[in-house]
């Protein structure tokens, strides 16, 4: 009789993997996120790289046009909600953080309803995925406006019409300070040339609260033949300058008017004013110059409505 096992030639004996094979056991493990009562959740989502955006800064008018995407990314509360209240359908997916899920319970709803994807993700994640610290814990990825043409912004048999025409203007920020006092006068559109760099980015929704999804941008090709376009839908050119133009507040605004805005420092073109049927300027103390573009067309822009409230 032997004391051997039987079962020891059966099966080799096993060996406890050491430390280094355990941890490289683990990080090569899949790992399955945990369920969350609200949706999909941190960290934020790598379906698309976090990319950061430069809408915070200035983009030179004589740059290059960008791309069109045909995705935006806006962020800010009142921007997103006006684009979700204006185009609902347009909504791709939403980040936010935990603090904002009681105020966009309608629009995780959407969400759910329509088979969207939605994030609760970390302040510095939305930092990051909007290029801005102003993001106020939200970020929708939305499907552009295509820009109108010119005759569709004008097509709108309105007695008085107020459209604005930039020329030269290539900060974000300027055009959403713009874009917020023209929904606040209810001004029927903007006019930018196809070869200006500016385009309606998520910084210029923020700062226009809510006042991008009012107001339409159209695009033009040649500045000569949208001129002719509009003197024959019965409007007006002005132009606004910092010196040499005629007081604005002595000047009886005509009511289908375009008002040209130039770029600081440049200025609008020569052409364009040279076919200007008005010149006009604010007056001031004279401490500066002038002001920036987007205090200037809120002043025309409230001067005009006055005179147009006041007239009938």
């Amino acid at each position: 009789m032997t004391d051997e096992n039987p079962w020891a030639k059966a099966r080799p004996a096993v060996r406890s993997p050491d430390k280094r094979e355990r941890q490289r056991e683990r990080d090569e493990t899949p790992r399955s996120p945990a369920p969350s009562l609200y949706g999909e959740r941190r960290p934020a989502v790598r379906s698309r790289p976090l990319e950061t955006h430069d809408d915070e800064s200035e983009h030179p008018a004589h740059s290059a046009p960008r791309p069109a995407h045909r995705e935006a990314r806006w962020y800010g509360i009142n921007a997103c909600m006006a684009a979700f209240a204006k185009r609902p359908a347009d909504l791709r997916k939403v980040y936010l953080t935990e603090a904002r899920l009681g105020v966009l319970k309608p629009v995780l709803a959407w969400c759910v309803q329509h088979k969207l994807g939605y994030r609760v993700v970390e302040t510095d994640d939305l930092d990051r995925l909007t290029g801005s610290r102003h993001h106020e814990g939200v970020c929708f990825d939305m499907l552009r406006r295509p820009a109108l043409a010119l005759a569709d912004l004008i097509a709108k048999p309105f007695a008085a019409s107020l459209l604005l025409w930039l020329d030269g203007v290539g900060n974000p920020h300027n055009l959403g300070a713009l874009l917020r006092s023209a929904a606040h006068f209810n001004a029927e559109g903007v006019i930018v040339p196809n070869a200006s760099s500016l385009d309606l980015s998520g910084a210029a929704a923020r700062v226009a609260e809510g006042g991008a999804e009012a107001v339409p941008l159209a695009r033009i090709d040649d500045e000569h033949a949208a001129l002719a376009e509009l003197r024959d839908a019965g409007y007006s050119i002005a132009a606004t300058l910092p010196r040499e133009g005629t007081s604005l507040y002595a000047t009886a605004l005509p009511k289908r008017l375009v008002l040209v805005l130039g770029a600081e420092g440049e200025g609008m073109s020569d052409a364009l004013v040279d076919a200007a049927d008005l010149r006009i300027g604010i007056p001031g103390s004279g401490i500066v110059e002038s002001l920036n573009i987007a205090a200037s067309a809120a002043v025309v822009m409230g001067e005009y409505w006055r005179q147009q409230r006041e007239g009938g």
